[in-house]
């Protein structure tokens, strides 16, 4: 009998660095914790109309019927994660999601298919509080949901031929407003609060929300001319008052804060402070790099 496929959207969640947190915490905390949040997953999965189809390690397997409630499922879990108080030894929990809607083969309860690996893949390159998914997905979602999306890069999947259009789902609400990408008006604000003031190619810019950098112009705040750039390369985001600079690129970001060493990101994150300066694919001090300078004001 040939196969019987249907489309459904499948989704992956996990605790982001859990190698890290048994370490700190010691295994019957850290197993706590991370029970608690598998709980909370579960509930948000049937909440919209999904199920979970298995439990895998630190994290969970679902399937949903459609495409919105997955991207609906996804948001609400990155919210409510990060809603959740840090730990005792004062690191906040977090995890990474990545979905995608496609056609899969089922088997009993279990699923399988191409469907299934693009949305582990998805999983496997987000960040830590990051969601994930790909361009057919998006093709696939309502109107409102597609605004919530931007596109990060072109990825190379296992078993694809092509590079897969990654795109992220703006789950954060800023301190001013909802991110909503694909919208390139500056963000610089005067006022209070905090500000990071960016100096690119001569030219100051202070900014209090989310900023996007890469070599496309549409969608990105500042437009990175280096070839070593990626189309979308970097953000920087306010979070719990602090500047975090987010790496989405192939080539990596090289970052100097102060007097200390420089340091690459390759789909890293880390929190800015003081000033100092950074690159986009290469070093800060190669020649026709792309500096960008950079000045937090978090009082």
């Amino acid at each position: 009998m040939p196969e019987q496929k249907t489309r459904m959207a499948v989704l992956f969640a996990d605790v982001s660095d859990s190698t890290r947190l048994y370490e700190a915490l010691g295994d019957t905390a850290a197993f706590g914790n991370v029970r608690q949040v598998i709980g909370l997953l579960k509930g948000i999965t049937e909440a919209f109309g999904g199920r979970v189809v298995k439990t895998i390690g630190d994290g969970l397997m679902c399937a949903f019927p459609e495409a919105d409630a997955a991207a609906q499922a996804a948001g609400e879990m990155q919210k409510q994660i990060a809603q959740r108080p840090p730990l005792e030894s004062g690191k906040k929990l977090t995890i990474r999601v990545g979905f995608h809607y496609g056609p899969v083969i089922q088997d009993g309860e279990d699923v399988f298919g191409d469907s299934v690996n693009v949305a582990a893949r998805m999983a496997g390159l987000a960040l830590s509080a990051q969601a994930l998914t790909d361009a057919d997905t998006v093709a696939a979602l309502s109107a409102p949901l597609r605004e919530s999306t931007r596109q990060i890069n072109a990825l190379p999947v296992k078993g694809k031929a092509e590079e897969v259009l990654v795109h992220e789902l703006m789950w954060q609400v800023s301190s001013d407003r909802t991110v909503i990408p694909g919208r390139s008006e500056p963000v610089s604000v005067p006022g209070g609060g905090p500000r990071i003031k960016l100096t690119h190619l001569g030219k100051q810019t202070t900014f209090k929300d989310t900023i996007y950098f890469g070599r496309e112009a549409a969608g990105n705040h500042v437009v990175v001319a280096d070839p070593m750039a990626s189309r979308r390369h970097a953000k920087i985001e306010l979070r719990a008052g602090k500047f975090v600079l987010v790496d989405q690129s192939s080539n990596g970001t090289y970052v100097i804060v102060g007097n200390a060493a420089e340091i690459r990101l390759k789909r890293e994150e880390m929190i800015l402070y003081s000033s100092g300066k950074f690159a986009f694919g290469h070093s800060t001090v190669d020649a026709g790099a792309e500096v960008i300078a950079f000045d937090c004001d978090v009082k």
